[in-house]
């Protein structure tokens, strides 16, 4: 007969920065930064009725039969630690079966809370959807983080973060508002005055689902529901769900720790920040920008080999072929692109998406991020692309009248160098010995579609010309009439007009 298996909360407790600790301290010192460690955990982990199953050097293993109890008693881990000034610490947790064999615990949810553990960052309590469901949501102040793609598991995982009452995370928008100045705060009984242009709203003091709350939404002028946030510390699920449903956001947090953290955010917002812009002109400002203006997604099945792909939007507007700390992802298939959030604050047409959530975009969709707005392009039924997503950043090469610059992944001088995204992690091969030989040989789509030297762009007398330079890899001009047409000669382009080549789109702009 196997061991019986029982539902428990798997928690990880984990000493940061402990190597470099170590490699400073003695054996005493080290021994003594264990006692601390273990000093601190124990009494909170047997109050809530937690048993720890080992000790791992630097790291605890704690069963709590309770998952509410288990995330309440890691609260209380940060809040002491905190309070202590002690070693920073991070803690994860998993709920799911178990089983104990020989005093030592075994199962996905060791496992699971061990790779979440390996993602958290010092000082965060972080916790699978499991432990989400388990626990009594309104007791604890949680967030999404995102989902994550965890080592030896399947598929991508939703994760959530406990928030201790001396920390708030703020969403990228309400951070973004605090920068630029465009924050309104409105606490209860208040009336605003007049309103910044493209304001955002934060409700504070107010209790979830009141009258008063909505009393005070309805004074305000027609705005964007994603522009309205609440901020609370405990909610019970049904007031985030009713809020939630109207597109409107929360900021977790207590009082004093989201004061802190907008001051935190207005006094980051003051660094210097610098530019990816290289002009190439000598003693004035260039007469052209080739500006990075976003992804263009390739249509598949590609030539018997890819059957589907997707890439990931960083905070920054860079596009990776994976990442943990992507914003979106959007992925092709063969019929169409799908958006899909990875976290919280992305917007389709202005209404929120939830961590997870998917959508199909269509030609014309306004897909909104803490860092701008991105369009996308739907291209014809037939075509070799699926669609453009569309935003300028400020990645650019300045070209006087009378030069030419290329593009390309290693361009001649002077020349916009296009991404050479390594690793195949985003692709889904079709079937077939094709497709096999491409996977070992490296493939990408990056370096298959682009080449070396792709493309020069030049400017004379005000006519700008594209000239294509490699002979397999093709570049495509997007006309003004949204025609998308290959450039197999020489070509006139007008300004604004888009050249696509490989997985990259460059706009052509005006300095001003």
């Amino acid at each position: 007969m196997g061991t019986a298996t029982r539902t428990r909360t798997v928690v990880f407790t984990d000493l940061a920065n402990y190597t470099a600790k170590v490699s400073r301290s003695d054996r005493e010192g080290l021994r003594r930064i264990l006692q601390e460690h273990e000093d601190l955990v124990r009494p909170i982990v047997t109050r809530y009725g937690g048993r720890i199953v080992k000790n791992l050097g630097d790291a605890f293993l704690i069963l709590f039969t309770a998952a509410t109890d288990a995330v309440r008693a890691s609260l209380d881990v940060q809040h002491k630690v905190t309070a202590d000034g002690g070693m920073p610490l991070r803690l994860s947790l998993a709920t799911g079966d178990i089983e104990e064999i020989d005093g030592d615990a075994f199962g996905e949810a060791v496992n699971l809370s061990a790779r979440i553990n390996s993602k958290a960052p010092p000082g965060e309590i972080w916790f699978s959807q499991g432990t989400w469901i388990c626990m009594n949501a309104a007791e604890i102040p949680w967030e999404s983080v995102g989902r994550f793609h965890l080592k030896g598991l399947p598929g991508a995982q939703e994760v959530y973060r406990a928030v201790p009452n001396h920390k708030c995370w703020l969403p990228e928008p309400v951070k973004v508002a605090a920068r630029q100045g465009t924050l309104v705060r409105i606490e209860r009984g208040q009336t605003p005055g007049t309103l910044p242009p493209d304001a955002v709203i934060l409700f504070e003091g107010f209790n979830p689902g009141s009258a008063a709350l909505e009393a005070a939404v309805d004074r305000l002028p027609v705005l964007n529901p994603a522009s309205l946030w609440l901020a609370a510390y405990n909610i019970s699920m049904q007031d985030r769900i009713q809020w939630g449903e109207l597109g409107r956001g929360i900021v977790i947090g207590t009082p004093d720790a989201i004061e802190q953290a907008l001051v935190d955010t207005r006094k980051a917002s003051q660094r210097s920040t610098g530019s990816d812009t290289i002009v190439l002109d000598v003693g004035g400002s260039a007469d052209l920008e080739l500006v990075m203006g976003g992804l263009a997604l390739p249509a598949v099945p590609l030539s018997d080999v890819v059957a589907s792909y997707f890439y990931d939007l960083l905070p920054d507007g860079r596009w990776v072929n994976r990442s943990d700390r992507a914003v979106l992802r959007v992925e092709v298939d063969a019929s169409g692109a799908t958006l899909a959030a990875m976290g919280t604050g992305v917007q389709v047409n202005g209404r929120p998406l939830n961590s997870g959530q998917s959508v199909r975009l269509r030609d014309g969709d306004q897909v909104g991020t803490s860092q701008g707005t991105h369009r996308f392009q739907a291209c014809p039924n037939g075509s070799s692309y699926a669609g453009l997503v569309l935003a300028d950043t400020e990645m650019r090469l300045g070209v006087n009248s009378g030069q030419t610059a290329e593009l390309g992944r290693e361009p001649s001088h002077p020349g916009l160098a296009l991404p050479d995204r390594r690793g195949q992690d985003n692709i889904r091969w079709c079937s077939g010995q094709r497709a096999a030989r491409a996977r070992s040989g490296g493939f990408t789509l990056d370096r298959a579609l682009a080449g070396r030297r792709q493309a020069s762009v030049a400017l004379d007398g005000g006519m700008l010309t594209v000239t294509p330079l490699h002979p397999r890899c093709p570049t495509w001009i997007l006309r003004d009439n949204g025609v998308l047409e290959r450039a197999e000669t020489p070509q006139e382009l007008g300004w604004d007009e888009l050249v696509v080549a490989g997985t990259t789109v460059v706009a052509l702009r005006s300095p001003e």
